[in-house]
């Protein structure tokens, strides 16, 4: 659906998830067309989700954003902070039901920045509070360091800042072994079909297993959170687009803007199976405003699923802790 930025004061032109794999009400889901710039073609159909009170809508200055690779990975925040903020979860370029550029060069960088300025503007806003984890927290960084000005605050969940990620990998062995997967990944098609094979059990067990599955010592994944995923990633074509994101990886960095200037949260699981929770304090740093860093000693990877409550509690605390100090 291309819903234009007039069509959002009313929420009834918004459809519901209707596939059951992935509807969690009572957050809308839906398409919005979004021009590009150079990055792919004339206009691209992002698949957003969204949770908000019609009063939100109208009256807050604001929106709340959230940017990952995919929307249900956010579905207990979207839930959470609906009642003071109008809530937007993307599905990134290649994933769910977003468009997915066939070439690899179409998922550099600079154009999934552009991306999340281009939504936020056709939402019909000039800042907000951003949000990511893992990639999406990469790409977090990247939209606070380019346009600061439309970000007020920002949150990132087991992502360092991206300089003291390509700075320690190269220092440190042990992070490199974790971090193979993003060499795994620059081979054509044979990570697709990898994932593919035993009905994807690769896949399950990403985020399953005792190594590196959600919810080890938080929430586990229900059997249809499970169902969600694998449904997502075994239609046709579907695992190219996220992989893609790692394939043009090397091509970007490093960077020559590195200086964040808004206010910071950075959340981390100490039981993170793919980052060294060293790069989290180091990342200090490239923060030139209030910065604060919280790390959850039994907490996984997938943070912001594996210990929701929590990690809700202190991106509330953020918030209003920020609102008060300006206040003051």
């Amino acid at each position: 659906y291309g819903l234009k930025p007039s069509s959002f004061s009313n929420p009834k032109v918004a459809v519901l998830c209707s596939n059951k794999h992935t509807s969690f009400s009572p957050i809308l889901g839906f398409r919005v067309t979004i021009p590009l710039c150079g990055c792919w073609r004339k206009g691209q159909t992002t698949h957003v989700a969204a949770s908000w009170l019609s009063r939100i809508l109208v009256n807050h200055p604001s929106p709340f954003s959230i940017i990952k690779e995919d929307v249900y990975s956010w579905r207990h925040q979207l839930r959470e902070f609906k009642s003071e903020y109008r809530v937007v979860a993307l599905d990134l370029r290649g994933y769910g039901e977003t468009d997915a550029p066939p070439h690899k060069e179409n998922y550099k960088l600079d154009c999934l920045i552009a991306d999340i300025k281009d939504i936020l503007e056709s939402l019909g806003y000039n800042k907000c509070v951003l949000i990511g984890h893992d990639w999406g927290g990469m790409i977090a960084w990247l939209v606070a360091i380019c346009y600061p000005e439309m970000v007020t605050k920002l949150i990132v969940v087991n992502f360092p800042h991206p300089s003291v990620f390509t700075e320690y990998i190269l220092r440190h062995p042990s992070q490199l072994i974790k971090s193979g997967y993003y060499f795994f990944f620059q081979m054509p098609w044979f990570p697709e079909f990898m994932f593919t094979l035993n009905d994807f059990k690769v896949l399950k067990s990403l985020f399953t297993s005792q190594a590196t599955g959600i919810g080890r010592k938080g929430c586990r994944l229900t059997a249809e959170d499970i169902e969600a995923y694998l449904y997502v990633f075994s239609q046709p074509g579907a695992l190219t687009g996220p992989i893609n994101h790692y394939r043009t990886l090397f091509s970007c960095l490093p960077l020559q803007h590195h200086e964040v200037i808004m206010p910071t949260l950075l959340l981390w699981g100490e039981r993170d199976a793919f980052m060294e929770v060293e790069m989290a304090e180091i990342t200090r740093i490239y923060v030139k405003n209030h910065f604060r860093l919280t790390i959850l000693s039994e907490a996984s990877h997938w943070l912001q699923q594996d210990q929701p409550d929590i990690v809700n509690k202190l991106i509330w605390t953020f918030l209003k802790e920020e609102t008060k100090r300006k206040r003051e």
